[in-house]
């Protein structure tokens, strides 16, 4: 059986009913080919309290949220929480399905979470700012 996440640092996690959604059925469809994440995916929706859309306070990381975050080694690191097929490393776009976007989701800026690593390693990351998703070209 695969051992879901374990954090020291287990805060709360807020979520949008949409994006909780959304991702229940990523993390569910990626059992078959992502299973470890996915289960570490599913293990923080488990926990997340679900509010509605309009609900979710602006400084809570998003799917589509910037977000600036300090790693445990003292690494500042700016990023935007996207879906797999829209990752781009090199553009900062990292997916809610590495170890770090799972990390991330949910958490309000001035929060810390602990995480492992592809490696296995524990990490530590704590969100310095957050802002909201851009809205859509139109």
């Amino acid at each position: 059986m695969t051992e879901t996440i374990h954090n020291d640092l287990n805060p709360e996690i807020i979520l949008g009913h949409a994006d909780h959604r959304q991702l229940n059925i990523l993390a569910m469809a990626g059992l078959d080919h992502t299973p470890e994440q996915s289960d570490n995916l599913l293990y923080e929706l488990e926990r997340a309290r679900v509010l509605e859309d309009t609900d979710v306070p602006t400084d809570i990381v998003r799917m589509g949220s910037s977000v600036r975050y300090r790693t445990d080694t003292g690494q500042e690191t700016d990023v935007v929480l996207v879906y797999p097929a829209d990752a781009d490393i090199a553009e900062g776009r990292i997916s809610v399905m590495t170890p770090v976007g799972t990390a991330l989701i949910g958490l309000r800026a001035g929060q810390s979470i602990t995480w492992r690593g592809r490696n296995n390693k524990r990490h530590m990351l704590t969100v310095l700012s957050v802002l909201p998703a851009k809205p859509a070209a139109e």
